[in-house]
């Protein structure tokens, strides 16, 4: 693909070039006979007024020695008004008449190429130059009649004469009419170089052209063979190996960086997963062992009806254990999928968080904890009044449950701008600063040893998150060890605080 790519540019750019080339170089041998019969015919022009004499015809006897045309032109027919024409020395070129300047140009310089021909306004021949001693190059009127294109009195046309093509250019003036022509084989032989030169060249750039890039792009390609490898060895069991980083800073090395950003997510997430089985199979293995060892009494041993009754309640209190656990584990499931339905209305949070800071009131009187309440009024939040219900039990029973005996909780509500701010301060055993940012995973626990007798599923805070944030509110918590722990929540108020509903 790349090969026929660079060939196909090769040969566009060859026609193109060969084209280009050959319309210049005949356009510029066009205008360099327009300006060597314009330069003669400024010096007929020139002599014809200062004489003010016609033209005579040309006679011509047989001259054994070479023509000139500046000869001719100072003693032929043409002497009686044109005169002695001054030939100017090789080193004073810069102050010679511009005129003439053009004419040795064209025609001193060139005498052996360029042909030239002036007809008198009557159609007869005047003079033409040395290498036309025998043959005379056609007037305009019979190339007019010829039907060739006249553009302002100018016919540009090919002539052949002796065998050989030229290029002629016929010019018609009220004073004469002034032919100039040049062999077109030289402008062909020089097109016919740069064609075989093209047809030779362009094969060999090609092939320089399929094996630069084949080592190119083996060079370029071999970080991706690279990468390639080593993504090959990166499975479920090493996500901790990464890709190697190449040594420049190009598209390969950022793709390299993305992948590897990559793979670090589904690290986190393999270890999050495993995480998650371990604990979950250690909060479900807990209860279902205390059913089986139980049941296992139950049937071995002859019990009372009360003896049975005890067991009973105790079991059924481990399937109620169950049951919220895998009840909070389908919520998130559902939330994480967005299969969770939230059914936002106007409500008053203040009424709600009072209903439920009384019902936790009752839950801290065994351990003798303090549960005070500042709570200002006519607070509405546009939310889902069961989902904000969950989230206001777990956070503050939370603090009940992790505060020592004769301690103190703090339930806190007011307005701050745009927001409903909720503090929850308790006087517990705290969080580690370094175990702080992981207390919203699921089954995490601070100090397993500090609160196995603490009764929960450890999904409490994963589920309050999930309430927040569907909620477009933020949470965040502050702790110390055994000094205690205060989660602050915010949620947006509502913006029409007339609309009450009833909490």
């Amino acid at each position: 693909m790349y090969g026929a790519l660079v060939a196909l540019t090769a040969v566009i750019f060859a026609v193109v070039a060969y084209y280009t080339v050959s319309n210049e170089l005949y356009a510029n041998l066009d205008a360099s006979l327009s300006r060597a019969g314009t330069s003669l015919l400024a010096v007929i022009r020139k002599e014809q007024q200062s004489v003010n004499t016609p033209l005579a015809p040309v006679k011509r006897g047989r001259e054994k020695r070479p023509f000139n045309v500046f000869e001719f032109l100072s003693r032929s027919s043409l002497r009686n008004f044109v005169g002695p024409i001054p030939v100017p020395a090789a080193n004073s070129t810069a102050d010679q008449d511009p005129v003439w300047s053009a004419v040795y140009e064209h025609m001193l310089l060139n005498s052996s190429s360029y042909m030239f021909q002036v007809v008198d306004p009557k159609g007869v021949l005047v003079w033409r130059s040395d290498n036309m001693l025998t043959d005379s190059m056609p007037t305009f009127e019979s190339l007019e009649s010829q039907g060739a294109p006249i553009v302002d009195d100018w016919i540009f046309t090919y002539y052949t004469l002796r065998g050989t093509r030229y290029r002629l250019v016929v010019t018609r003036t009220e004073t004469a009419q002034i032919a100039a022509a040049y062999p077109a084989a030289e402008v062909d032989a020089t097109l016919r170089s740069l064609f075989a030169l093209m047809l030779y060249a362009i094969p060999f750039l090609i092939l320089i052209s399929v094996v630069v890039g084949w080592f190119l792009a083996r060079g370029s390609l071999k970080p991706v063979d690279v990468i390639t490898q080593s993504a090959r060895r990166i499975t479920a069991e090493h996500l901790s190996q990464r890709l190697p980083m190449p040594p420049t800073n190009d598209e390969i090395a950022r793709l390299t960086q993305t992948l590897n950003d990559m793979i670090a997510r589904l690290e986190a997430s393999f270890t999050q997963i495993r995480q998650f089985t371990s604990d979950a199979s250690h909060e479900l293995k807990t209860p279902l062992a205390i059913l089986m060892g139980e049941l296992e009494i139950a049937l071995r041993s002859k019990q009372t009806d009360d003896e049975v009754q005890a067991t009973l309640h105790s079991c059924l209190e481990e399937v109620e254990r169950l049951a919220n656990v895998v009840q909070s584990l389908l919520d998130l499931s559902r939330a994480e999928s967005g299969q969770e339905l939230i059914e936002f209305k106007p409500l008053r949070f203040d009424l709600l968080t009072l209903d439920v800071c009384e019902d936790i009131a009752i839950l801290a009187e065994p351990k003798n904890i303090e549960v005070t309440t500042s709570i200002d009024s006519d607070i509405t939040v546009l939310g889902d009044k069961m989902r904000l219900h969950q989230l206001l039990l777990n956070v503050i029973e939370n603090a009940v449950k992790y505060t020592m005996p004769n301690g103190k909780v703090s339930v806190q509500l007011f307005a701050d701008g745009r927001n409903a701010v909720l503090c929850i301060m308790d006087t517990g055993i705290g969080i580690p600063g370094e175990l702080q940012s992981k207390v919203f995973d699921r089954f995490f626990r601070v100090d397993k040893s500090r609160s196995q007798s603490v009764h929960g599923t450890g999904l409490g805070l994963s589920i309050v998150h999930w309430i927040v944030i569907a909620h477009k509110g933020s949470i965040a918590v502050d702790s110390k060890e055994n000094v205690g722990t205060t989660f602050t929540i915010s949620i947006p108020l509502y913006n029409d605080s007339a609309k009450d509903s009833t909490a």
